[in-house]
């Protein structure tokens, strides 16, 4: 595009900026796109109903842009911001959804522009109702409903009648917890792929790895099933004696088998939500006590943080967190985590939220140290948080990246998280839905929700 036909286009910009309350400009950035690696340097995005309608390099022959609401970023730089896809919202108490819409903000906070809450109740359906009006202010949500599990079904029959009704519902995913058999679940399978509607979660003893990859989960969760699907044939699992996960029985993995298992998940374009930070945190050797002084422990009511402190202490005085058990079993994970990646499996960014220790929002920045203390590169981190989720939902052409067309939901940093990760922890403001949010409105936030739980002396 030569210089005069940028400057009719900034014109007609400039004219017609503020005809309507739903027109923004954002200036004076730096763009990672994720359309590819490149940074696209000084650039100006003009945002017409919540989208991208432009964006504009600014070069010298560029007129100067100016509005009343303009917004400067003064050269910090804009990414697609990032996607939660393992989330646990909290639930209406009473009528009361004080924690629902705090988790919310502790989101948006921490640049997490998309949830996807993975154990699902009714209220969470008037939720991203109001979510998605702008009655509540919060990131896109996507609800799987009720769990599939050992209580919840009863007969094959029964778990096809429960797709049906979740799907009727509103519901946007279904969530597989341990106790389905096997016939159930494919059941579950096929009643779900004739409905359209994405499953996955844990994979129940009775299923299996392999078949829970044959039935067609979408999302295999916290790497579930792999470890023992790498386990010897005729070794028989005791869950009395082998510890949360089977984490003792590390020792017994056959790595030679996870290319088969890698094949699979290939072929039927399964994604992992690897939640590192949950076994890190939760079922790591590091004590309940430490986890409880952390910084973002303010954000949440005081009888949830010790509600999580006793789980953790109550594997620990059993001796099931032992460091001697408990270190390679994350090392163990941290390397089943990267052949996955490296192989092409596809990942999404997950740290299940609010779970033992892990706030809304800020546990994503425990996810991302940890994805990539195990060898991931900034560029596939940003990937798995926007990219990947995404295609996950079949919306790849409506958000993900920063592209024309697409879906004006991005977070401002100070500086390049392709060479800075920590920088993204602390925004200087989000753009949802084509409306800005400064840094300034999301620390007030964070300290209206700290008064809200503040701890008596």
């Amino acid at each position: 595009m030569n210089s005069i036909k940028v400057s009719l286009l900034i014109s007609f910009c400039l004219l017609s900026f503020f005809a309507f309350s739903q027109k923004a400009l954002v200036t004076n950035v730096h763009i990672v796109s994720m359309d590819g690696k490149e940074v696209l340097k000084n650039q100006a995005v003009y945002i017409v109903d919540g989208k991208i309608d432009q964006i504009i390099p600014l070069t010298a022959q560029t007129p100067r842009m100016y509005s009343e609401n303009l917004i400067d970023g003064q050269g910090a730089y804009i990414f697609p911001g990032l996607a939660e896809f393992h989330a646990h919202l909290p639930v209406e108490n009473d009528g009361n959804t004080q924690l629902q819409e705090e988790s919310m903000w502790l989101y948006l906070a921490n640049g997490v522009l998309r949830i996807r809450s993975m154990l699902g109740h009714p209220s969470h359906i008037d939720l991203r109702a109001r979510v998605n009006s702008g009655e509540t202010p919060g990131p896109r949500v996507y609800i799987s409903g009720p769990s599939f599990n050992g209580n919840s079904v009863t007969s094959p029959q029964q778990a096809a009648k429960m797709v049906r009704e979740q799907k009727e519902a509103g519901y946007d995913h279904l969530k597989i917890h341990p106790g389905v058999e096997l016939d159930e679940m494919w059941e579950i399978s096929k009643t779900a792929k004739e409905l359209g509607i994405p499953f996955g979660g844990h994979v129940p003893l009775a299923v299996g790895i392999k078949n829970a990859l044959g039935s067609g989960f979408k999302s295999i969760e916290h790497m579930d099933g792999y470890m023992e699907g790498l386990l010897p044939d005729n070794l028989e699992i005791d869950p009395a004696t082998s510890g949360p996960f089977n984490l003792k029985l590390v020792g017994e993995v056959q790595m030679e088998k996870l290319p088969n298992l890698i094949q699979m998940a290939l072929d039927q374009g399964t994604y992992i939500a690897p939640t590192l930070t949950l076994f890190d945190r939760y079922f790591g050797y590091i004590p309940a006590d430490e986890f409880r002084q952390a910084p973002e422990m303010k954000y949440l009511p005081g009888f949830l943080i010790q509600q999580w402190v006793n789980a953790k202490k109550q594997m620990e005085r059993a001796g099931m967190l032992d460091k001697e058990f408990v270190a390679p079993y994350l090392e163990f994970r941290r390397k089943l985590f990267m052949e996955l990646h490296q192989s092409g499996v596809p990942m999404i960014m997950a740290s299940d939220s609010p779970q033992v220790f892990n706030v809304p929002g800020f546990s994503i920045h425990h996810e991302i140290r940890l994805m990539s203390e195990a060898g991931m590169s900034n560029y596939e981190i940003l990937k798995s948080g926007s990219v990947e989720p995404a295609k996950y939902m079949g919306e790849e052409n409506d958000w993900g990246m920063i592209k024309k067309g697409m879906a004006a939901d991005f977070v401002m940093v100070q500086n390049n998280p392709l060479e800075d990760l920590n920088t993204m922890q602390k925004p200087l403001g989000v753009m949802i839905r084509g409306q800005w949010i400064s840094g300034e409105k999301l620390q007030a936030e964070l300290d209206r929700i700290e008064k809200n739980h503040e701890r008596k002396p």
